[in-house]
């Protein structure tokens, strides 16, 4: 039995009340003089209806205390099940949070190795960088790189029979590659030049002034190395009456195309043709084209020639394919003959029997008619 405080609070006022109305009536009796008798009697029904009360209200408050520590510990009991639930539901989302925190560090780990990886990646290039700046800050190694440019180029597209690298000419003057085809034209020489420092001049002009000198001494560089191409690398009867400027850059060459013109039309009077990387891949795939032509002209003549001699042997064998028929048809003229001979031999010698036959029946008959 459940008891709320509200009802405990009710029982004592009760108790209270009854005691208050049993002290006014005392009083009341005192104040009308009721003999002590009455008093007494009254005493003794309010000490017993007392002693009922405080043994009620001591049952009452057993009950009571009885609820209460059944109540708190239904209360417990749902707060140990709400705690179990509680600790269970933070067990799993601490599972779960620590799952997805480890496949986020996983993640993560797995971009920061590949971040290292760009990094040692960016270090290289940026080792590169300054590698081949380092080369093209130097004239020698400048030269060395256009012409190991220019040898992939080749070597890459035309057979190993057509050119020659650092050939010394007639002239005694060494060129960095030869192109040897059939005439015409001959052979072709090619040079790598790389003017860097004035290129690098007029990308760095910030002026007008600055550009106008830059221009100038870039014209200047470009002009000289088509001159000395021209006369160093052109001999007639042993060169083609062209060469080659190879530029290993191709924004040195745009840049010459796009605002030299007058260096571009000086090259075309001098027959110095400037190649870039590019230009000269096509260049190369046309002069395998005409390498290619050119052996097969080679080619056709070997097999006219050849099939000249064919035709002659084809005329042989006719010739004696018909004297062995000739002699086939002698020979079959010749095995009818000798049919014939064999069969007038044979005839001959099928008579001869029957000649025989006839005297031995001749000679069988005479004894006969002797005896008769």
């Amino acid at each position: 039995m459940e008891i709320s405080l509200s009802d405990e609070f009710l029982l004592t006022s009760a108790v209270a009340l009854g005691m208050l109305a049993l002290v006014v009536i005392v009083a009341v009796l005192v104040r009308k003089g009721t003999i002590f008798s009455a008093m007494e009697r009254y005493q003794s029904e309010l000490i017993g209806r007392l002693a009922q009360m405080s043994q009620y209200a001591s049952l009452e408050q057993n009950k009571i205390s009885q609820a209460i520590a059944e109540q708190k510990l239904s209360l417990l009991n749902m707060i140990d099940e709400r705690l179990f639930q509680v600790t269970q539901n933070v067990g799993n989302g601490l599972q779960q949070s620590a799952s997805k925190t480890n496949e986020t560090l996983s993640s993560l780990r797995e971009r920061l190795v590949a971040i290292d990886a760009a990094q040692q990646k960016i270090a290289s290039l940026s080792e590169q960088v300054v590698s081949l700046q380092e080369i093209l800050s130097n004239k020698q190694a400048r030269g060395a790189f256009g012409e190991i440019q220019l040898h992939d180029l080749i070597v890459s597209v035309l057979p190993a029979s057509v050119y020659a690298f650092q050939c010394v000419l007639s002239n005694q003057k060494r060129a960095d590659c030869v192109i040897r085809l059939p005439n015409p034209p001959g052979t072709i020489v090619i040079d790598s030049k790389f003017p860097l420092e004035s290129y690098q001049t007029l990308r760095k002009a910030e002026n007008a002034r600055e550009k106008v000198e830059a221009e100038r001494l870039f014209r200047v560089a470009v002009l000289k190395h088509i001159k000395d191409i021209a006369e160093k690398y052109i001999i007639p009867g042993e060169t083609a009456e062209s060469a080659l400027m190879f530029i290993p850059a191709e924004s040195v060459y745009a840049e010459l195309y796009s605002n030299f013109e007058d260096v571009v039309q000086e090259s075309y009077k001098s027959k110095v043709w400037i190649v870039s990387p590019t230009t000269m891949m096509a260049l190369l795939n046309t002069v395998r084209a005409v390498l290619k032509d050119a052996t097969m002209q080679q080619q056709a003549g070997i097999i006219q020639k050849e099939v000249g001699l064919l035709a002659g042997d084809v005329s042989r064998l006719s010739e004696r394919v018909d004297n062995l028929s000739r002699h086939f048809e002698q020979s079959v003229k010749d095995i009818e003959e000798i049919k014939v001979s064999a069969t007038k031999i044979v005839n001959r010698a099928e008579r001869i029997e029957d000649i025989e036959l006839e005297q031995r029946s001749a000679q069988a008959e005479s004894p006969q008619r002797e005896a008769v």
